[in-house]
């Protein structure tokens, strides 16, 4: 039966829904039909906006979440209820430990059904409620319009988050004249906290006094736009800095006052100068335990001064003695107002010293293929105008240490969760976002096949993601830990069965190759990148190969593994 369109100005609470995502101005959603969502997917067959229909809910929601990562827009995804709304979880929760901004719309049972395990219900309302920033259950549709602009509010605003709303049937099929939303604002909700002048003043006296400071950049540098405000404070101070996965790129990493990746995978330089530090300027990240393992022996000669717009960030881990709560882009302006350009020659020789001294180590080649070097080869060939795409893994930890970032949102990975299979879908997500950019995605066997479906959706919209599958035939990370702390007892981490990666990518209609000689690297990777279209190149590379240096779960700063030791 066809759907009429109602006449006047009555809408269907459907109708409210699309009609809010483009007054947001949002150019394309992901998700997946069910039957709670029948009417939502009715209204957007006449929408201004593109949908991208994924091969399952997980695929969608982490596509949503590489779109907003590589554009800065909020992300939409919309599933239907029960199972639909569950396959969201993993990619919600995903999004929430890296506070990336997305919207998922789901729909839910008929109102008046809520509670009776009515068929494909499920209280996602209550099961998303501590891994989203914020959450809906709307039972009025006269509501739609005010929760819909409080939504993308949220979700954009202060730290960024996933914002879910959740949708009964009988509210999507209502018919309203839909009030206009007031201005969204939440009791309670201080996105912009006003900064002290007291804490930029300690601020600014303690880098006065420092000798040797050393900034630690997190994601909160791309999501203020500080990134020309922090290139300005770091050059004309002589502060090293190293970044979080979710910092790579807000500073450039081929200049030398860059230390790339700290922590548990970091370079040594890069702990070692954190080791060393007088002074550390965490500026818009979270000491998470994979950077400040043991608290107690993290930068033990330095103030720790934190700068986040989230106060519950400060202090949470590591002791602060210089707190600034507020939007770093803001606080940054005011701190290079206050300050005189210092030089600091002695520190930058002792850092450079240190960077010589305790290279990344890069294995030589043995006649396999090592990881790293394909790793290395991506990075110089693409030289930062790419956006990499990273799986979970030793290769994320490869990349991370090897990709040479240059400039903000171009490195995409799952760092607070880990979360395997991102990395196909987020890809997807991040060239549709990023038509303009190649997008290049390094991932493992093991998480390529959590979300392989997607290969399908790449292929429907001829998306030209390029591949990289760096395949170890085991899932890498889990068994290095074997290797080390597990007398090599590789329990359930090495496959007994791998498919044939390039036919199963020629079933998808992607042309596909698959290298085995280390010489024919470079070459693979350049026709990996020239090629048009979707191209997918399987290398494969030594099982036993390890990420290194390591430092064990729980360690300090300078306690470095040795596997001999």
């Amino acid at each position: 039966m066809t759907k009429k369109s109602h006449d006047g100005p009555g809408r269907s609470g459907a109708q409210i829904l699309v009609e809010a995502l483009e007054k947001a101005g949002v150019e394309i959603v992901f998700g997946y039909p069910g039957g709670a969502v029948i009417p939502l997917y009715d209204a957007i067959y006449d929408a201004g906006f593109k949908h991208i229909l994924t091969r399952h809910e997980q695929g969608a929601a982490h596509a949503a979440d590489g779109y907003a990562r590589a554009t800065g827009k909020v992300g939409v995804v919309v599933a239907t209820s029960g199972p639909g709304a569950t396959n969201l979880v993993t990619g919600l929760a995903t999004a929430n430990m890296d506070s990336v901004p997305l919207l998922a719309l789901t729909g839910q049972v008929a109102t008046a059904a809520i509670g009776n395990d009515t068929f494909q219900e499920a209280d996602i309302y209550g099961i998303s409620i501590p891994i989203t920033k914020y959450n809906y259950l709307a039972k009025n549709p006269a509501d739609l319009p005010q929760i819909m602009a409080e939504a993308f509010y949220l979700a954009a605003s202060g730290r960024p988050g996933p914002i879910l709303v959740d949708v009964p049937k009988d509210v999507q099929t209502a018919v309203i004249v839909p009030p206009e939303p007031e201005e969204a604002r939440i009791p309670g909700y201080n996105p912009t906290p006003n900064i002290q002048p007291e804490q930029i003043d300690a601020l600014a006296e303690a880098l006065s006094l420092s000798r040797r400071p050393v900034a630690y950049l997190g994601g909160g540098v791309q999501s203020s736009g500080a990134e020309e405000e922090l290139f300005r404070f770091l050059t004309e101070n002589d502060v090293p800095a190293a970044s979080t996965l979710m910092g790579k790129g807000s500073f450039p990493e081929d200049h030398p006052l860059s230390l790339g990746l700290p922590g548990m995978h970091g370079a040594k330089y890069a702990n070692l100068a954190i080791h060393e530090a007088d002074l550390i300027l965490c500026l818009g990240a979270r000491f998470d335990d994979r950077v400040a393992g043991n608290v107690r022996r993290f930068a033990p000669r330095a103030r720790v001064a934190h700068v986040d717009i989230d106060a519950a960030e400060i202090g949470k881990r590591v002791e602060t003695h210089l707190p600034v709560v507020g939007d770093l882009k803001t606080v940054l302006v005011r701190l290079l107002a206050l300050i005189s350009p210092a030089a600091r020659p002695e520190w930058l020789a002792r850092v450079d010293e240190l960077k010589k001294k305790h290279p990344l180590p890069l294995p030589e080649e043995d006649g396999e293929i090592k990881p790293q070097s394909v790793i290395r080869a991506i990075s110089e060939i693409t030289d930062g105008e790419a956006v990499i795409v990273t799986d979970v893994g030793q290769h994320q930890m490869w990349a991370a240490q090897l990709i040479v970032s240059k400039k903000p949102r171009r490195f995409l990975s799952s760092g607070g969760l880990g979360t395997m299979g991102y990395g196909l879908p987020a890809a997807m997500g991040a060239q549709l976002g990023r038509p303009d950019l190649p997008v290049v995605l390094i991932c493992g066997d093991g998480g390529f096949q959590m979300n392989v479906q997607e290969l399908a959706t790449i292929r429907e919209h001829r998306l030209p993601v390029k591949i990289a599958l760096i395949n170890n035939g085991c899932l890498g990370m889990v068994r290095q830990w074997q290797q080390f702390f597990y007398d090599k007892r590789y329990s359930s981490t090495v496959w007994d069965f791998m498919p044939d990666f390039v036919k199963l990518a020629e079933a998808y209609d992607i042309p596909a190759v698959r290298v085995t000689d280390p010489a024919e690297v470079r070459g693979a990777v350049r026709g990996l990148l020239e090629r048009p279209g979707p191209q997918l190149a399987e290398f494969k590379v030594s099982l036993e190969e390890n990420v290194l240096p390591m430092i064990p779960a729980g360690g300090g700063q300078t306690e470095f593994f040795s596997p001999q030791g």
